[in-house]
């Protein structure tokens, strides 16, 4: 697994959608990009000028809402997750 550094955050994207709300099977192209996914690892905090370590407010297994185009998206073990600053997070869904 990864672990990431400072205030980045590694988030496995859910899945897009396969149909439209009329029930249309999107092909690929038209599958809109994710903006939310599980947190699955956290780093240790940013750093502020004063010496002190921020941590982070997002926990892992926190499902998230991200920047449409933040972060950056690679593969992992066959996985497509996505890293982003903290500051690129903007909510955490709840129950």
């Amino acid at each position: 697994m990864l672990r990431p550094l400072g205030d980045k955050v590694v988030v496995k994207p859910s899945e897009a959608e396969e149909t439209s709300l009329g029930g249309i099977i999107l092909p690929d192209a038209a599958k809109q990009k994710p903006q939310e996914g599980t947190v699955l690892a956290v780093g240790s905090g940013r750093v502020l000028d004063n010496g002190e370590r921020r941590t982070l407010t997002v926990q892992v297994g926190d499902v998230v809402v991200y920047s449409k185009y933040g972060g950056t998206e690679f593969k992992n073990e066959g996985d497509t997750l996505v890293i982003l600053d903290e500051d690129q997070i903007y909510a955490v869904k709840t129950a």
